[in-house]
């Protein structure tokens, strides 16, 4: 469902190149729940970013349902992961202005989705959620771990083949991470979704199904288990 195959990437500075990833190569199957795990400067949310299609890689493959999404053009790219990725953030990226179902619905107001399906739409994931009740609220009237969960509807509102999600308890307290967590979990299982999860926390890794672990820029062990 998702491959990396012979992925490398670097950035400038004022002094040279600094290589960031080397030769990445994983395979990631259906409705699998990962964890991409390593300490700060190891290059995870570097990796996510380019599968999740938000950088180029300076070589390499990166293939989505079949699609290497690296040979996109910008405006393929953009159309590709409106209906093939969803993306959760660590600080939610919801607008204030709009009450928590017009966040979630957003991603289908620019697909064109007619305003009485995408309202549908989004109630039923906001249900699925715990957050039912509150779908006419604002985000600032809600905890940080309610505006996760938010943010956790709004990146399933376009059915994506792939979610990846970046630290996406890094904010949260201790209890409410394993909220966010056991919901990512249910939905997994209901949906077949497949997750990828950036965490430098050992105790959510352990919570995945798959565990790649990063070190400066390479891939130095991938953990498979049955949770």
């Amino acid at each position: 469902m998702l491959q990396v195959e012979q992925l490398s990437h670097s950035f400038r500075n004022g002094q040279g190149t600094v290589p960031v990833l080397q030769d990445i190569n994983l395979t990631i199957g259906e409705g699998k729940m990962v964890a991409l795990l390593g300490s700060s400067g190891s290059g995870k949310s570097t990796l996510l970013n380019l599968m999740a299609g938000l950088m180029k890689p300076d070589q390499g493959k990166i293939l989505i349902a079949g699609q290497d999404i690296v040979r996109f053009s910008e405006n393929r790219l953009a159309e590709f992961r409106r209906s093939h990725i969803g993306f959760i953030f660590q600080s939610y990226e919801l607008l204030s202005n709009l009450t928590i179902r017009e966040n979630v619905e957003l991603p289908l107001v620019f697909m064109g989705i007619s305003p009485s399906k995408r309202k549908a739409k989004a109630l039923k994931l906001l249900e699925q959620v715990g957050l039912g009740e509150k779908a006419n609220l604002f985000p600032s009237q809600l905890s940080g771990g309610q505006q996760q969960r938010v943010s956790i509807a709004r990146s399933l509102i376009t059915e994506p083949s792939v979610i990846f999600a970046d630290e996406p308890t890094g904010n949260l307290d201790t209890e409410t991470e394993e909220e966010i967590i056991a919901i990512l979990q249910q939905l997994n299982r209901d949906m077949n979704t497949t997750f990828v999860i950036v965490t430098h926390e050992a105790e959510v890794a352990e919570q995945m199904q798959v565990v790649l672990t990063l070190q400066h820029g390479i891939l130095v062990e991938e953990a498979i288990r049955e949770v």
